[in-house]
């Protein structure tokens, strides 16, 4: 079914390189092929397959966002089951002692606030330390490979949401982020990529044939991913985003605010590709669980001129403006740590400064036009 292979179903270009080695593997729900097979009984089938890497959110997906991922077996195939969220994101020699081959197989979203990225970059260190190959099984950028949105993460604000200097919309697949990490980071693990069969960089997930399994619990739909790097800014704010509700991300609002005039005022914006609808909504549980919320619902006219962060920006300036006292970002999670929205924005110029957006993002496309020539050389399509 569909128009495009992922790596996995490019049997060729792993099943001799696997054969006889001992191999390692991070996943969950989303490794699958065309036909919804797992990767897990794909390699099982072919390869020896020692042991299973779970990232945030479990091997079998069923974890919550921010919640921690023990040691355990897995039911089904009764292979050991090591967490990489937590305390130890990066696999140990003991870990890795066994194995000839690690290998990943993650659908990603596109975003550089999505742990997977970082999850892949611990392992291909931790490959590169223990003589141990790293392998990408390679999956679509969901929306799409071209596009390139936002800000580099400044020195002093990197996280598990942001380990590295990428912008928020880094437009390469999982593969391609690896050799550009590789290269660019200076991270020598020995890396073999997958490339897929049939994907171009102008596809959006659904022009893939493929089948969308969601990545984590809070991303329900490739719609989720074409807003998440604009709204997931409100993470790190008292205004809920959505979460607890059938629409995350696409959603944002408060117990205060004036819905209609919030919508009225960003339509008057004339943003590119998108329209906003006054709604009212209660989440269920994360911020202001239970508790009615007004706010508004983004409704992308056109994906290909929609600009998430630019409108996330505009956004938050908006409803800092109507607001007023009522607005507060996050405090740290930790006492040794920063604002959630620093580690979001990548740098404390957003919560320190009474910022205009458009002048704000002017500058940010500076540093968009300058990653969008880099990244070129790691184009594998």
């Amino acid at each position: 079914m569909g128009k495009v292979k992922p790596g996995i179903e490019n049997h060729g270009a792993w099943s001799t390189f696997l054969e006889g080695k001992r191999v390692g593997l991070i996943t969950n729900p989303t490794g699958v092929d065309s036909r919804l097979n797992s990767t897990i009984d794909i390699l099982r089938k072919e390869v020896k397959l020692v042991k299973l890497f779970s990232p945030e959110h479990g091997v079998r997906g069923d974890i919550q966002a921010g919640e921690t991922v023990g040691y355990y077996v897995d039911g089904k195939t009764e292979l050991p089951v090591y967490s990489l969220y937590g305390k130890n994101k990066k696999p140990s020699r003991e870990l890795l002692a066994d194995l000839d081959v690690l290998a990943v197989d993650l659908q990603d979203v596109g975003s550089r606030l999505y742990t997977y990225l970082y999850t892949m970059s611990y392992c291909m260190q931790a490959c590169a330390e223990y003589g141990v190959t790293f392998l990408v099984f390679d999956r679509p950028n969901p929306i799409g490979g071209e596009a390139v949105e936002g800000n580099l993460i400044r020195e002093g604000f990197t996280s598990f949401v942001g380990l590295h200097p990428i912008p928020y919309r880094y437009g390469l697949t999982i593969g391609e982020t690896a050799c550009f990490f590789q290269k660019e980071f200076d991270i020598p693990c020995d890396l073999k990529v997958i490339p897929m069969l049939g994907w171009t960089r102008q596809m959006y997930y659904e022009d893939t044939g493929l089948f969308w399994i969601m990545p984590s619990p809070n991303m329900p739909t490739v719609d989720t991913a074409v807003v998440y790097n604009g709204t997931c800014i409100f993470e790190g704010t008292n205004l809920s985003e959505g979460r607890g509700t059938t629409k995350p991300f696409e959603l944002v609002g408060a117990p205060w605010l004036d819905p209609d005039c919030l919508a009225q005022r960003m339509n008057e914006r004339g943003l590119e590709g998108i329209l906003f609808r006054p709604v009212y909504f209660t989440p269920t549980f994360s911020k202001h669980a239970n508790v009615l919320c007004k706010g508004v619902q983004l409704h992308v006219t056109d994906r290909r001129s929609f600009r998430s962060v630019k409108t996330g920006l505009y956004l938050l300036e908006e409803v800092k403006r109507l607001s007023g006292k009522q607005f507060s970002y996050m405090e740290p999670y930790s006492p040794k740590g920063k604002p959630m929205i620093d580690y979001n924005t990548g740098s404390d110029y957003v919560r320190t400064h009474d910022f205009a957006a458009d002048n704000l993002y002017k500058e940010w496309q500076l540093e968009e036009e300058e990653f969008k020539k880099r990244k070129i050389q790691y184009h594998l399509y």
